[in-house]
């Protein structure tokens, strides 16, 4: 119909368009959570059984968006219907470590390791919303469905084998069993989408804190198992149709344009990963940073130039840091490069240096005499004297994202501030 002659929508119509566009953005986290679980089961994998990847990822890895490229993944999904499951997590050392667990809604409701549980790890029972504590080092998860990523840091290529034996350590016993079946993806019509939310969110119970905007939502009739599109008139289809556009708008535009930047970066809101009633922000991140942790474990920060978070990979950048202006953290820090999909999702590109991410561990990096440093980054060589600092880039658009493990206090507060990527010299 042509907006310029359509008639007002009712009050009741607009009600019900506004319900699903924030049904739809509520709903993402739980379906982009369940495709990842989905693209495993159609592997082979199994529930309640970790998978190890022994390398560190590349261009190839294109199963969640944004990855890093510093530490080793080890990864469960677990179904806490059936029982608890137990999660051994290794002795560390010195080596950073850490196993986040995520409930159905993506939210870190525990992150074991280096920073919580220290470096001599120990055995966890993973229980679900209904099992009885009895003892031990109990963890309680909100939800049934549980996705369990761990994340082991590698000092370089020579480090490989040493970091592969710790990560041998990580080990879970619990009842193994078929993984679910296929749910909808985000790209699904809004019929399919919304009986796979509708499911979801039966078997994975929202908090109480969500009361208010389950109710907002009620209209959709999601969350008892029984969702029927087909009990829509046809003007009420068009309005849930025109709700989800208006959902998928928003979306795109909050992951281009980013949140709040300071001096040309955007920095981590307080909630992320642990997102409470920030529904709109917590959907985003699920499209283009899922797994996210929070702030006290590692910091996100994403440049932005003139034209949003895309960077143009045929112009040559400069991000220099200050002698004694390095990025305060007690792990490590990273900048990584990724190519931008056409659904709005992020992986790291081929290049000629095999080079995915740079920092503070990147063997040859090379400093100023002053002590200052220069990181160059493009899509075009910079020369033999640059190359050792050298991110390169795609020839079209590109993101670029900054991880600061453990986080000191100055970056966690604001006291600290990245300095500001501009066109090189």
């Amino acid at each position: 119909m042509d907006s310029a002659t359509a008639e007002p929508m009712s009050s009741s119509l607009r009600k019900l368009r506004d319900a699903a566009c924030e049904a739809w953005l509520y709903g993402l986290p739980l379906i982009e959570m369940a495709t990842t679980r989905s693209r495993l089961a159609r592997r082979g994998s199994q529930l309640n059984t970790l998978a190890h990847v022994r390398d560190l990822l590349d261009h190839r890895a294109r199963d969640v968006t944004m990855p890093n490229n510093d530490t080793l993944y080890s990864s469960a999904q677990l179904d806490l219907s059936q029982g608890p499951v137990t999660l051994v997590v290794p002795a560390s050392g010195d080596r950073y470590l850490s196993v986040a667990l995520m409930d159905a809604y993506t939210n870190n409701f525990a992150i074991l390791g280096t920073r919580t549980t220290g470096p001599d790890g120990g055995a966890f029972r993973i229980i679900g919303p209904g099992d009885a504590a009895d003892g031990g080092n109990i963890v309680r998860s909100p939800t049934n469905d549980v996705w369990v990523l761990a994340r082991i840091l590698v000092d370089g290529p020579h480090d490989l084998a040493a970091a592969r034996t710790v990560q041998s350590g990580l080990s879970m016993q619990g009842p193994a069993h078929a993984m679910s079946p296929e749910f909808a993806e985000r790209s699904a019509p809004w019929q399919d989408y919304f009986a796979s939310v509708d499911t979801l969110m039966a078997t994975n119970r929202p908090p109480v804190t969500d009361l208010a905007l389950l109710r907002r939502i009620a209209l959709l009739g999601l969350g008892t198992g029984s969702f029927d599109a087909g009990r829509f008139s046809a003007a009420e289809a068009e309005a849930v149709a025109l709700g989800v556009g208006d959902a998928r708008q928003q979306l795109r535009e909050f992951a281009r344009n980013g949140g709040g930047v300071v001096g040309g970066w955007s920095y981590p809101a307080t909630e992320l990963g642990n997102f409470g009633q920030s529904y709109a922000f917590r959907a985003v991140v699920a499209l283009v940073g899922l797994a996210a942790l929070t702030p006290e474990e590692a910091m996100y920060m994403t440049p932005v130039c003139a034209t949003g978070v895309l960077f143009d990979g045929t112009q040559d950048w400069c991000l220099h840091f200050a002698a004694g202006e390095m990025v305060p953290v007690d792990a490590f820090w990273s900048l990584s490069m990724y190519e931008v999909t056409p659904d709005g999702q992020f992986f790291f590109t081929e290049n000629p240096l095999n080079r995915f991410s740079i920092g503070d561990r990147t063997p040859g990096l090379a400093y100023n005499a002053d002590g200052s440093l220069d990181i160059w980054i493009g899509h075009n060589h910079p020369g033999t004297a640059r190359e050792s600092n050298w991110l390169p880039a795609p020839a079209g658009k590109f993101r670029l994202n900054m991880r600061a493990y453990l986080p000191r206090t100055a970056l966690l507060q604001g006291d600290y501030r990245l300095p500001q990527i501009t066109l090189a010299a």
